[in-house]
């Protein structure tokens, strides 16, 4: 252990990040194989809307804070400061549309990895039938030069988790839920 930071390994702290959170909080449970975090009662879910976010660790609880009633079906975490794996996402997609859920918003912020991974996901996933649709937030204003990557999502995003989640709550669908959202 480091004298200046409060892990075990950084190889290893997304997922010890992860597996300390689901073990302090029984509203939540991990996908097995994947850095993946769920709601534990996604039987509950079924018929209505699935909302799926999540980027790179090193900000812990990050992502996984947002997960719960009237936010986010679930997460999906990265290495430190590297997008999820695509395999991770569609796992977590496969886990939801299992779950009986009627389609799910990935809720993206503006980098360029998480854009690639998870609409690459997005697109395996819909290949397979499954019903998904992807929104990007880009709410950084510290970015004035737009002509490169445009904006980042940050601190906004939560607001997204929220306004979304509480449409999804009162069961509305994934492209009006898409629609309302940025």
């Amino acid at each position: 252990m480091s004298s200046k930071k409060m892990v075990n390994s950084v190889e290893g702290c997304a997922d010890d990040a992860l597996a300390g959170l689901v073990a302090s909080n029984p509203d939540l449970q991990l996908l097995q194989g994947h850095r993946v975090a769920l709601r534990s009662d996604l039987d509950t879910l079924k018929g209505r809307v699935a909302l799926l976010s999540g980027g790179g660790s090193g900000h812990e609880p990050a992502h996984a804070g947002f997960i719960g009633k009237g936010m986010l079906t679930g997460v999906i975490a990265g290495s430190v400061f590297a997008s999820p794996p695509v395999g991770s996402i569609l796992a977590a997609i496969r886990a939801v549309a299992q779950a009986g859920t009627v389609g799910t918003l990935l809720i993206v912020k503006n980098y360029t990895g998480d854009r690639l991974n998870f609409g690459l996901a997005m697109e395996q996933a819909k290949a397979e039938g499954i019903s998904v649709e992807m929104v990007i937030v880009e709410d950084d204003s510290a970015f004035t030069v737009l002509k490169k990557a445009g904006r980042r999502g940050l601190c906004g995003t939560v607001l997204i988790h929220k306004v979304a989640g509480a449409l999804a709550e009162e069961g509305m669908g994934l492209e009006e839920i898409t629609k309302r959202v940025p």
